[in-house]
């Protein structure tokens, strides 16, 4: 990569000299549409004042190529003051305007102005992805989020195209002889430049509005769009995305007490997007992967209407209302995750959406918060590169169940209240988390310092186990909590990077006591009491008396991040009856709990893979259901013995045959048992029945073998041998679309011949041709876990390319390549010595980013070494 890593010392710098009033920029895109694209025309004007006259700054610009730069009338010599990724600006005044005139580059990598041509048409699409500092690949900017400024843009394009931004179009777009237009836009109000977007293309786009009449007599009129691919419009519901949408904003009004301030909301569905979506204030963008081909279960219409819900909630949290640097991150991120999943259950259909999130959102923030890696909720950001890598399960799940907890802790009422005073005191500002917590104190009454200091300012899980004593009479004495803290398991153990840990976490909890009630075969909780947890050890003395339970479930209900354990009844108990539990949500907890035993090598593997076999097809919930099936795929790959893992593999197929045959016909859960068993499939029948339903020969009641699950069903037979490139060639000529490319080259790669994996590492690794979605595709066909073997010779190839790739790629796609191509499948000794001895060789000389990535692959590594070792032994 370019030396393009701002710090946030400069950052500092910078802010503290200048104050910007305004940008305008113009984007010339009319060349978009040929073969091979030159680079764009970019003409920037910033408005700005500077506090010491006479100083120096820089403008931040990621281009091939500047041809003029004016500032104060004056034209500087682009060749002096351009670097590839800064404009420097010398002798300021009190007031400066400077005008920048760039050729800015097409991107096949979802960063800066992304271009995508679609295979089925031959359309060309434009969308802006800028998250968290690649404006500077479209227009020249003071790239940091504590330099706000209204925007107003022009762009010229294509006149049969849809064109969009951030703010509302300024009358009709003005047709030129060329065949092309120009489109100007409203100024927005003042925001950062990480969250202006334009999207540009011939995308078939839908309308509604949303009205919300307020108390005062005020109505507020807000347009709505929905955009996809022309080629995609006919499986975009968008009417689904619409009521979900009027939803969130009937849910926000009522909480936030601050209209929306943004005029228009558009939702665009884009291709070969990185994430799940990005916050554009007005222009939301999303991965079209969320228009959906085929048929889905309804566990994925809740995850496209928590990630709707999610970006909504940014209008206020992170939109309006900004974090001075990244450190802050957490200030948009964890909230808008919490508030997100908060208006799900409250106000849409999904109401056990806080399921979803206890069993598969919080344990993505339990694998990140137990890594080497780990940091703070409010972590120590130095650049732009560890801003990156902080879009992680800690700055969004975490942060969400600690958001949570303090709900918990302070009151629902004090905490919206909070919110609400935060957004008037500091909107289209920028804030530190004293600015947040000072709102909470105000409205909580409570000492907000203590709070922050334990749950935002130390990294690590805590875990939770009960210890309960009887009587003669089997009614309990005691029940008391034990707390043992990150790491160490003592609760003084110290933080991440050495640093010492801070005083026990408080820990608000809710203890639930669960038995069968008569011959009903079912567990159902007969008590629950509420304690708070603030050191070692808490007695739950409202429990005392009670009978003796089969399960005692601490963290019932969910209300704390921690690892919730078992005692030994209760642990039996799960072992033999997990399934009975009635309640869905106290089942979750209790699946999450085996997970992390297992993951910890608490628990065997081949024991998880039986609670898996036994009872996962009695779970109700979808979302639970699949991330079990997600578990166990990843516990016979990296957490089975290796001398069980073939037959725990066949073991777990033909369950998953089972079940599909059980499940009721058309149902979800028929659609996520076909997926798992297809996933899971090796032996010569498996083989051949996936064959059967791919060719017609064989049926299942009620499974609807539509294309999407059709490509699903043919790449394991790719991967085991049994379909060759002619079949796979054949089934992209049934869907020759950007999603039947992107899943030919996954089976393509997935083919286990060494001829085929040496191109897949070439596409990947010598070359840097491919978009970023087909590198995706490629890593995912190439990484199959039954080719160790074939792919043993590229482990060492491996660290002798990462330090070039890391160099020479932007960052998003050097994070692809090097996470997704670490040996994590050669699960020996040797992989873990190798990358000892790359980050030892490396120390002071690679990016201390890329060095965190490597950490955390052999972190995950050394948990699966330990974890085959105690399914060793059984």
């Amino acid at each position: 990569m370019p030396g393009e890593n701002l710090t946030r010392e400069e950052a500092r710098e910078r802010a503290g000299l200048l104050e910007v009033e305004a940008y305008e920029v113009e984007l010339d895109l009319r060349g978009a549409t040929a073969p091979a694209p030159e680079p764009f025309r970019s003409v920037t004007t910033v408005r700005f004042r500077c506090a010491q006259p006479g100083a120096a700054s820089f403008l931040d610009l990621v281009a091939p190529d500047v041809t003029a730069v004016t500032l104060n009338g004056r034209d500087l010599d682009p060749g002096e003051v351009f670097d590839g990724s800064r404009i420097a600006l010398e002798d300021l005044a009190a007031e400066n305007e400077v005008v920048v005139d760039a050729r800015c580059a097409y991107s096949r990598t979802g960063e800066g102005m992304h271009r995508f041509v679609d295979p089925e048409d031959g359309e060309v699409y434009l969308y802006t992805q800028y998250e968290p500092a690649d404006a500077r690949r479209v227009f020249a900017t003071f790239e940091q989020p504590d330099l706000k400024a209204p925007f107003t843009f022009t762009v010229t394009a294509p006149e049969h195209w849809t064109v969009l931004s951030g703010g509302a179009q300024a009358g009709r777009a003005e047709a030129h002889q060329d065949g092309s237009a120009t489109w100007r836009f409203e100024p927005t109000k003042p925001i950062s430049t990480y969250i202006t977007a334009v999207v540009a293309g011939p995308y078939a786009y839908v309308e509604d509005r949303y009205t919300r009449a307020f108390d005062d007599g005020r109505e507020l009129v807000v347009p709505l769009g929905a955009l996809c691919r022309r080629s995609l419009a006919r499986h975009f519901d968008a009417d689904d995305v619409f009521t979900v949408t009027k939803q969130g904003l009937d849910f926000f009004h009522d909480h936030f007490d601050y209209p929306y301030p943004w005029g228009k909301y558009d939702q665009a569905f884009v291709p070969e997007y990185n994430i799940g979506a990005m916050e554009n204030p007005g222009l939301v963008t999303f991965r079209e992967e969320f228009v959906f081909r085929g048929k889905v279960t309804e566990a994925a219409y809740e995850r496209r209407a928590n990630v709707v819900l999610h970006e909504m909630a940014h209008m206020w949290f992170g939109d309006l209302v900004t974090m001075e640097w990244w450190d802050d991150l957490w200030l948009k991120e964890s909230f808008a995750d919490y508030m997100g999943a908060l208006a799900l259950a409250e106000a849409t259909r999904f109401t056990g959406s806080w399921i979803t999130f206890a069993n598969r959102r919080k344990a993505w923030a339990y694998r990140a918060d137990q890594l080497p890696t780990t940091h703070p909720i409010t972590a120590d950001i130095r650049d732009l590169e560890d801003a990156k890598l902080n879009f992680d399960g800690i700055t969004y799940a975490k942060g969400a169940a600690v958001l949570k907890q303090l709900v918990a802790y302070a009151g629902r009422d004090a905490f919206m209240e909070g919110a609400r005073r935060y957004f008037k005191r500091h909107a289209f500002g920028n804030t530190r988390l004293a600015d947040l917590l000072a709102a909470l104190a105000e409205t909580s009454g409570r000492d907000m310092s203590v709070w922050a200091r334990s749950w935002l300012q130390t990294a690590g899980v805590d875990t939770l186990t009960p210890q309960a004593t009887y009587d003669a009479d089997d009614r309990i004495t005691e029940l008391a909590i034990v707390r043992e803290g990150p790491e160490t398991g003592t609760g003084s153990e110290t933080g991440a990077g050495g640093a010492p840990a801070a005083p026990p976490r408080p820990h608000r909890v809710a203890v639930g006591l669960y038995a069968q009630p008569g011959a009903s075969g079912e567990l159902v909780r007969y008590a629950r009491a509420e304690a708070d947890v603030v050191d070692g050890h808490a007695v739950v003395g409202e429990l005392a008396g009670q009978p003796r339970p089969e399960l005692i479930l601490v963290n019932d209900d969910d209300l704390t991040f921690c690892k919730a354990r078992f005692d030994e009844d209760s642990l039996d108990t799960v072992r033999e009856r997990l399934g009975d539990l009635t309640d869905p949500l106290a089942r979750a907890i209790a699946w999450a709990a085996a997970w992390d035993l297992t993951r910890d090598g608490l628990m065997p593997a081949r024991d998880y893979l039986g609670l898996v076999r036994r009872f996962a097809g009695r779970e109700t919930d979808i979302g639970v259901l699949q991330g079990l099936h997600q578990q166990a795929h990843y516990t016979v790959d990296h957490y089975t013995a290796p001398g069980h893992r073939d037959a725990a593999e066949q073991r777990l197929a033909e369950g998953a045959l089972s079940e599909l045959r059980l499940a009721p016909p058309g149902s979800d859960h028929q659609l996520a048992w076909a997926r798992f068993f297809a996933s899971v499939a090796g032996t010569e029948p498996d083989l051949q029945l996936l064959r059967g339903l791919l060719d017609g020969q064989a049926k299942i009641d009620g499974l609807d073998v539509d294309q999407e699950l059709r490509w699903e069903l043919l790449l394991p037979l790719a991967a085991h041998g049994a379909a060759d490139q002619a079949d796979v060639d054949a089934e992209l000529a049934r869907d020759d679309t950007a999603s039947g490319r992107r899943h030919q080259v996954r089976c393509l790669a997935a083919r286990p011949d060494a001829r085929v994996k040496e191109r897949a590492w070439a596409a990947v690794v010598d070359s840097d041709e491919l978009s970023n979605a087909i590198v995706e595709a490629t890593i995912s066909g190439f990484s199959r876990p039954g080719q160790r073997e074939l792919l043993a010779p590229y482990a060492p190839r491996y660290f002798e390319a990462i330090e070039r790739i890391w160099r020479e790629r932007t960052i998003e796609s050097a994070m692809a390549v090097v996470r997704g191509l670490y040996p994590a499948l050669q699960a020996h000794r040797g992989t873990l010595d190798a990358t000892d001895a790359w980050l030892r060789d490396t120390e002071g000389s690679a990016p201390p980013a890329l060095r965190r990535l490597v950490w955390e692959a052999r972190d995950d590594l050394a948990r699966a070494l330990r974890a085959q070792e105690r399914d060793g032994r059984g």
